[in-house]
C-alpha cells in the first residue's frame, strides 16, 4: 500500500513524497508535490500501473543513452563474438557520437531520423546507414521491454534504400585459370574443396580429418572458427571455434571422389589425427623473391619527383629521391638492404610470423595466395574466397540439381536465399534469347 509522507523545504514550507511498491515489493518514489492531494493521486497512479504490470521507475529512463548501451545492453546482450566485434565498431563510430549524452526517455523518433539526415549528409553508404538502424533498434527493443523507456523511438524511421548488387559468378574457365595460379598443393586443395563443397571460410577453415569419411566420401560440417580482436575473445586469443555452423544446425553430404581421393591423400601424407586441422598455415610466410636488376641504362627514368628532376629506374635515388615504387627501384632498395645486413651494418629483422594458432588466417590467404593468383589468371573482377561458395550453388542449378538438394548442402535457412543462384551464370538467358 503506497503513502505520503510530509518533509519540509529549505524554505520551511511542508512538502509531499509519494512512496509505492513495484513488482519486487521495494519501495519507490513517485515525486514530491507542494499538496497532500497531489502526492496521493501520485502513489495511487503509480500502484496502478504496477497493477497492470506498467510500474516503470521514471528516474531509470533518465539514465544516459551511453551509460546504458555501454554498461547495460553491450555487456549482457547474448550475441556471437564476432557480432558484438562489429556491433561495438558501428556504435562506436556512428552512434554513441550522435546519442551519448542524451537520456534514454528524450530520444524520440524526430531524433533517429536527424541521425539518420546526419549520417547520409556525411556520406556514408545506405548499408552503414541501415546497419546503425539495426543496430539503434534493437537497443531500445531490449529498453522498452526492461521498461527503461516507454516507446520505441526507431519504429517508423526509413532509411536510404540498400541496393541488391547482382552476384558475380566465377565461371568454370575463370576457376581452371586461378587454380592453375595458385602457388603449392596446399593451396589448390582447398581451393578444390572449397568449390567443390560450397563451405563458409570460416567452416572450410575449421575442416578436421574426422569430419570426411573417406569411405563413403561424406562430409560432415559441425563447427565453424572466427578471428576475432583479441579483446572480444573470452580468453584474449585470436581464434575463437564454435560448436556449430551458422544456423546452428550440422548438415552432412558427399564430396566427388576426385577430391576424396586427394584429401585421403594428403591426411595419409601428412600424418594427420582426427582432431588435427586439414589446412594449417605456414608459421612462416614465403617471402616474395626479389627480381634480378638489369641495366639501369635500359629501363628509363621515373616520373619527375615534386622538384621536377628525374631519376634512373633501379636505383638507389629512383626509390629515395624519385619516390618510385615500381618493381625494379624496390628491387634496388632491396639488394641494397640485403647487402648491408649481409654486412652487419643492420640489425637484421627476424622474418614475419603469421599470428595464428594453426588456422589458415583470411586475411594473410587473401592477400598473399588469392590475389596474386587473381592477377596471374588475369581475372579483372573483384573475386573473393567467398565467391566460390556462389559458382557451387551456381554452377549445381545450372547443372540440374534440385534446389532443395543445394540448400541443404549450403546450409540455407530458407528456399528463397538459394533462389537467388539461378540463372546467375553468364550463358543462363541464352534459350530465353534463342
Amino acid at each position: 500500500m503506497g503513502y505520503s509522507r510530509r518533509r519540509y523545504g529549505l524554505d520551511g514550507k511542508p512538502r509531499y513524497t509519494a512512496y509505492y511498491h513495484d513488482l519486487r515489493g521495494r519501495e519507490r518514489s513517485a515525486g514530491t508535490f507542494p499538496r497532500k492531494k497531489d502526492a496521493d493521486r501520485a502513489w495511487q497512479a503509480a500502484e496502478a500501473r504496477v497493477a497492470e504490470g506498467r510500474g516503470m521507475d521514471m528516474r531509470r529512463g533518465r539514465q544516459r543513452f551511453g551509460e546504458y548501451v555501454t554498461k547495460t545492453w553491450l555487456p549482457n546482450h547474448v550475441i556471437e563474438a564476432s557480432t558484438r566485434q562489429g556491433y561495438t565498431y558501428v556504435i562506436n563510430k556512428y552512434i554513441l557520437p550522435e546519442f551519448e549524452a542524451m537520456p534514454m526517455i528524450e530520444i524520440m523518433p524526430g531524433a533517429v531520423r536527424d541521425f539518420v539526415r546526419k549520417m547520409k549528409e556525411n556520406g556514408a553508404s545506405p548499408h552503414a546507414i541501415e546497419k546503425s538502424r539495426v543496430i539503434l533498434s534493437a537497443i531500445f527493443t531490449t529498453a522498452l521491454n526492461d521498461q527503461i523507456v516507454f516507446l520505441h523511438p526507431c519504429k517508423g524511421v526509413k532509411v536510404p534504400p540498400t541496393p541488391s548488387k547482382p552476384l558475380t559468378i566465377v565461371t568454370p574457365e575463370q576457376f581452371d585459370a586461378i587454380y592453375q595460379a595458385l602457388p603449392d598443393a596446399m593451396a589448390r586443395l582447398l581451393v578444390e574443396t572449397d568449390i567443390e563443397s560450397g563451405l563458409r571460410w570460416g567452416e572450410l577453415a575449421e575442416l578436421r580429418a574426422g569430419d570426411l569419411d573417406l569411405t563413403t566420401g561424406i562430409l560432415t560440417v559441425s563447427r565453424t572458427v572466427m578471428e576475432l580482436n583479441p579483446k572480444y575473445h573470452p580468453t584474449g586469443g585470436r581464434y575463437l571455434v564454435k560448436p556449430y555452423p551458422k544456423n546452428t544446425k550440422y548438415r552432412r553430404f558427399k564430396l566427388s571422389q576426385q577430391v576424396v581421393a586427394k584429401l585421403s591423400a594428403h591426411i595419409s601424407e601428412r600424418h594427420l589425427g582426427t582432431d588435427d586441422l586439414l589446412f594449417t598455415a605456414p608459421t612462416e610466410p614465403p617471402r616474395r623473391p626479389v627480381i634480378e636488376l638489369p641495366d639501369p641504362d635500359t629501363l628509363g627514368q621515373t616520373e619527375p619527383n615534386a622538384a621536377g628532376r628525374r631519376y634512373r629506374h633501379g636505383t638507389l635515388t629512383g626509390y629515395s629521391l624519385g619516390r618510385c615504387r615500381c618493381d625494379y627501384c624496390k628491387a634496388a632498395y632491396a639488394h641494397y638492404r640485403a647487402d648491408r645486413r649481409a654486412d652487419g651494418k643492420d640489425d637484421p629483422r627476424p622474418g614475419r610470423r603469421l599470428d595464428t594458432d594453426g588456422h589458415v588466417p583470411r586475411g594473410w590467404f587473401r592477400e598473399s595466395v588469392w590475389k596474386p593468383a587473381l592477377v596471374a589468371a588475369g581475372i579483372d573482377q573483384r573475386a573473393r574466397i567467398h565467391d566460390l561458395r556462389h559458382a557451387h550453388a551456381s554452377w549445381l542449378l545450372a547443372g540440374g540439381a534440385n534446389l532443395q538438394v543445394v540448400k541443404e548442402r549450403l546450409g540455407h535457412g530458407s528456399l528463397r536465399t538459394t533462389e537467388k543462384y539461378l540463372h546467375t551464370l553468364p550463358d543462363a538467358d541464352e534459350t530465353a534469347l534463342e
